[in-house]
């Protein structure tokens, strides 16, 4: 890289401005440029006076301003990274943080190739991306509002007493429940119309979910992902769209970690400690993915819906998925007979998942 690039650029982006840092090759300081506009133009007409644009490296941090600007870079010449935030080395002593400073130190960083990038996805990807995660919030905000219908209950001395909420069962209590004002009975008719509202705009962009992967390029490793046992489309799906193809991991090691699954370590001298997880990487795939871990503490078999989903998949892959039932429900024993903590248990079998879904993300290839 350093041989045909001769000048890095920084830029701290944000929605009103962008600040721009440069630092040609060799040890000299980088130096400011300055702060423009949000406009495109103004921040190619600033960079365009650095150098041929072939020979310029321009790195932002990942963040609010999505990939649009690294795209509009790329489609005019230049080469254009983004940069992982949690990744950027800091100095422990540096308590002063600027747009100026951090155009700066993002363009020294960079020459010093003491950066990671992450992967900047296809548009397509990027679109069906966007849908899984307007339905992650969706899910949320029915569960807040759930929680807000539960909370008016519970002030009142309304007790539930049956073993599942949210069944058709649950929903008929809820409609013999009266309260000794006008006032509160309105107030409960609209919370219960909040959640009704709240639980179909989940079930529309499930369904929508589910038309966009007949015609997505990474259906056929969606459909290799939900021979796994915990892992339905909606699971397969998120995890795909947050992780993208699973060959640019050369190890399973690295897909834990992306996920921020391995444990954080401490080691000086002969001193060696290791503590919690790192939590570092994707959050929403590392969710979905301890969720599906659980199903592991059953025994290994071969549901109905299992069997369905496993269909027309390849014996390799099939294969993986049974290996995969036998390895971890014997290490979740394992650990339960150790004693372990269960939250514990869950975040171990989790990780070893990880690797599983990597080895069937090399048997899988997307479309063309």
């Amino acid at each position: 890289m350093h041989e045909t690039i001769t000048g890095f650029v920084g830029l701290d982006a944000h929605a009103e401005s962008t600040a721009i840092g440069f630092a040609e090759a060799g040890r000299e300081a980088p130096h400011f440029v300055g702060t423009v506009g949000p406009k495109f133009a103004e921040l190619s007409k600033a960079v365009a006076k650095l150098g041929d644009p072939g020979r310029l490296l321009i790195v932002y941090e990942a963040g609010p301003c999505g990939f649009a600007l690294a795209r509009e870079l790329r489609a005019a010449g230049y080469r254009c990274e983004v940069v992982a935030p949690s990744k950027i080395p800091r100095r422990p002593g540096d308590r002063v943080k600027t747009d100026r400073r951090d155009a700066l130190s993002l363009a020294r960083l960079a020459r010093a190739a003491e950066l990671t990038f992450v992967l900047i996805p296809d548009e397509r990807d990027e679109a069906i991306r966007d849908l899984s995660r307007s339905r992650i919030d969706a899910v949320r905000a029915r569960l807040k509002a759930r929680q807000q219908l539960k909370a008016l209950l519970l002030r009142h001395g309304r007790r539930y007493t049956g073993k599942t909420s949210w069944t058709a069962t649950h929903e008929r209590y809820l409609a013999t429940v009266t309260f000794a004002h006008r006032a509160q009975d309105i107030a409960f008719v609209e919370y219960r119309q909040a959640i009704s509202q709240a639980q179909a705009r989940v079930e529309r962009l499930s369904q929508a979910l589910a038309q966009e992967l007949e015609h997505w390029r990474m259906r056929p490793l969606v459909q290799a992902l939900m021979t796994l046992r915990g892992v339905d489309q909606l699971v397969a799906i998120t995890l795909v769209v947050e992780l993208g193809e699973l060959k640019r991991f050369a190890h399973p090691r690295e897909l834990m970690g992306y996920l921020g699954l391995v444990p954080s370590e401490h080691t000086s001298g002969e001193k060696r400690r290791l503590g919690a997880i790192t939590k570092t990487g994707n959050s929403h795939a590392r969710r979905v993915l301890i969720e599906a871990a659980w199903n592991y503490r059953y025994p290994p078999r071969i549901t109905t819906p299992l069997q369905k989903r496993q269909e027309k998949q390849p014996s390799e892959v099939r294969t993986i998925a049974w290996r995969a039932q036998l390895s971890l429900n014997h290490r979740y024993r394992t650990l339960t007979a150790r004693g372990l903590q269960h939250n514990k248990i869950c975040v171990a079998i989790a990780r070893e998942l990880a690797g599983f879904i990597w080895s069937i993300g090399q048997q899988i290839s997307p479309r063309t």
